[in-house]
């Protein structure tokens, strides 16, 4: 990963103490390997922006995402910031808030099928889900 401006280092771990709720419920499914061995990162600069959680191993990126990206200037944000990270070679998730928090384990299930059909993950702990 390319060297980031200290700002974004800064305003990411201000990000990380103010984390959401579904952003917490979804990194206490992430965090310590928990998912196949992978290592998990939230609120990781990557680029010029700061990404939700990020995966090195799986080239992924996931978003959870609040009510202001719903709006078309949000749609088309994100749409500029995806296509940024897929030129990176990362593979972007979004999830509502709503969505993690009614169906964790939907989420978790597409989250896990997506790292299993990543050609750029490692050899995983198969069954650690």
């Amino acid at each position: 990963m390319k060297p980031y401006p200290k700002a974004l280092k800064q305003n990411a771990r201000r990000l990380r103490s103010q984390m959401t709720e579904a952003e917490q419920a979804l990194w206490s499914r992430l965090r310590r390997k928990q998912l196949h061995g992978l290592q998990f990162y939230r609120q990781k600069p990557v680029g010029s922006y700061i990404v939700d959680f990020y995966c090195a191993g799986a080239k992924l990126v996931i978003e959870v995402d609040g009510g202001q990206h719903f709006t078309e200037d949000g749609r088309n944000r994100d749409m500029v910031r995806d296509e940024l990270m897929s030129k990176m070679g990362l593979r972007v998730l979004r999830f509502d808030n709503g969505e993690v928090m009614r169906n964790m384990d939907g989420v978790m299930a597409m989250i896990e099928t997506t790292v299993l059909e990543s050609p750029h993950a490692p050899l995983l702990q198969r069954g650690d889900m």
